[in-house]
């Protein structure tokens, strides 16, 4: 019931999966076109938004620098009036004054303010002109032009600046700047006056200061105008547009006439003037509508181009996409390929892949076909191994059990020649390791009773299953009657390398000599050293007995024990 439920559930999916395949089915025109429409209408939406971001990050930098502007040109306007309240000051020390001696404070004044465009004058409570440094000092003076500014500075007490107003002597638009100043006996009834031009304002709102498009003005606190870069307007007049409240500075818009525009306000504590930046809304939002319209007739001609693009991409692939079936077909067949050129070279490089890939394939078969002849020939081998020691197993055993024992470790020693073989079948078996694989099952439980020693052999793979069941034959030997029969014998395992022969010794010592036989027997053992070692390696054999043990000299030439490796390479 499970595998009904799944294959239910599971045949639906696949129908499904195969339906929308055949919808989906198209030329890869179609979806290349598909592809450029993706990544282009996801990335005119990325753009406005990036435009949009871009035109609100410019907004906030010219509201920055408009406000700089607006903050510089308030600066410079306190500055010229903290500069005319110091000269005030130093007119009146301790902001004192002799009515006495008005000639001397005429004099003083007149070369103080030489060049600057300032004049000085002295008023009393009164509201008259004491003195003017415009006239010579003595001259018929009249009372104050501005008598509304003169009651508010004796009434605060303190400095104040006046509003812009005609000037009865100057006879063009003036401010003035009072300081209230008191008599020797301490009567505060004069106002120390500096009078300056409001021309001389047009320094503060200079067009330099603005960005492109922009106007500045200087207004006073009744909103009348002192100064302004737009010289269509009138000094003294109203500003033309009805602004934000006097002490509200920021970005605001206003209309005037219909027409939107920008503007900026400042406020200056020190004389209670507003400065005002404005533009047109117009103006400074065109930069950011022709970006917008560039954009879109850039994305309409990209588009268009794309497409063209596309299609003829999409030709281009697919007569590269049938080159590479026809070759796909022809790899499975196994026949050659050769390597085509194309005009993509990804498409260029999957035809040489498949070049290569069919050489691979020819060579894989020729190297397979050569592989199984080795196998057949060295399974071959094998057997005729195993049935010689099978065979001398039987003959030379006492018992089942011997029997059993003696060919189960043969078979062994065999074994672990043949995994070194195969482990090492490319670089060829070490000589050292291999005595070290065939003699550890022998070895006592004190290690350097078996020492073994020589220089870096390489031997190919017959060469060394010969030797290792040679090294085998020459272990059991010492174990049954030779020195590792006892608790105290030793064997020395070393060779020698020669420039034509390797001479290997094996000698025992410790060894009772009476478990030896003086002739041995004609057994396995005795074949693998004798036979197999002279008729396969054309060795020479000698073998010594000494007092304390047995010694066997082998002595091989060199050309037999790397010949299949000097045949490879």
């Amino acid at each position: 019931m499970k595998d009904t439920r799944d294959k239910g559930m599971w045949v639906p999916g696949v129908a499904l999966a195969a339906r929308l395949r055949h919808r989906l089915r198209r030329p890869l025109s179609f979806y290349l076109t598909a592809l450029v429409i993706i990544a282009i209408v996801p990335s005119f939406v990325f753009s406005l938004v990036i435009l949009k971001r871009i035109t609100d990050e410019q907004d906030r930098v010219l509201t920055a620098l408009l406000k700089a502007s607006t903050g510089s040109v308030t600066r410079v306007v306190e500055r010229e009036i903290d500069g005319m309240l110091t000269t005030l000051k130093a007119l009146s020390p301790g902001n004192e004054i002799d009515p006495s001696d008005l000639a001397a404070l005429h004099a003083r004044a007149t070369a103080a303010l030489a060049d600057t465009g300032n004049n000085l004058i002295l008023i009393d409570r009164a509201g008259h002109q004491l003195l003017n440094t415009r006239v010579p000092f003595g001259s018929a003076l009249g009372p104050a032009s501005d008598p509304s500014s003169v009651g508010q500075a004796f009434e605060r007490g303190e400095p104040l600046v006046s509003d812009v107003f005609f000037g009865k002597t100057a006879n063009r638009w003036v401010y003035n700047v009072y300081l209230p100043v008191r008599t020797p006996l301490g009567n505060p009834d004069y106002l120390l006056t500096l009078t300056g031009d409001a021309h001389n304002m047009l320094k503060a709102v200079n067009r330099d200061v603005l960005s492109p498009g922009w106007n500045a003005a200087l207004l006073d606190r009744t909103g009348n105008l002192i100064a302004s870069s737009d010289p269509s307007l009138a000094v003294g007049k109203p500003f033309f547009m009805d602004l934000v409240p006097a002490f509200k500075v920021g970005i605001s818009e206003a209309v005037h006439d219909g027409v939107a525009y920008r503007t900026v306000t400042e406020f200056s504590m020190t004389t209670g003037w507003r400065i005002v930046a404005w533009a047109k809304t117009s103006e400074v939002d065109a930069p950011v509508l022709w970006s917008f319209l560039w954009l879109s007739a850039g994305a309409v001609l990209f588009a268009a181009f794309a497409v063209a693009g596309s299609t003829l991409i999409a030709r281009i692939l697919a007569q590269g996409v049938t080159m590479l079936a026809r070759d796909a077909r022809l790899l499975g067949e196994g026949r050659p390929i050769a390597a085509r050129q194309h005009m993509i070279t990804e498409v260029e490089t999957v035809s040489k892949a498949i070049a290569d890939a069919a050489q691979e394939r020819a060579k894989a078969e020729s190297e397979i076909r050569f592989l199984m002849r080795e196998v057949a020939h060295r399974s071959k081998n094998q057997l005729t191994v195993i049935q010689s020691m099978l065979n001398q197993s039987v003959t030379n055993a006492e018992g089942r059990l011997d029997f059993a024992d003696t060919f189960r470790k043969r078979i062994a020693g065999l074994a672990r020649s043949t995994d070194l073989m195969i482990a090492n079948a490319s670089l060829g078996v070490d000589f050292g390791e291999l005595a070290q694989n065939q003699l550890q099952p022998f070895i006592p439980d004190d290690p350097r009773r078996v020492r073994i020693a020589g220089p870096a052999v390489r031997l190919d793979a017959q060469v060394s299953q010969t030797l290792g069941m040679a090294l085998h034959e020459l272990a059991t030997n010492a174990t049954k009657y030779g020195a590792l029969c006892n608790g105290h014998g030793t064997v020395d395992l070393s060779w020698t390398l020669g420039d034509e022969n390797v001479v290997i010794i094996w000698r025992e010592r410790g060894a009772d000599l009476s478990a030896i036989p003086s002739e041995p027997r004609k057994g396995f053992g005795t074949m693998v050293l004798e036979r197999m070692l002279a008729m396969a390696l054309g060795a020479t054999l000698k073998r010594s007995t000494h007092e304390d043990g047995i010694e066997w000299h082998v002595t091989i030439p060199r050309t037999h024990l790397q010949g299949e490796l000097e045949d490879d390479s």
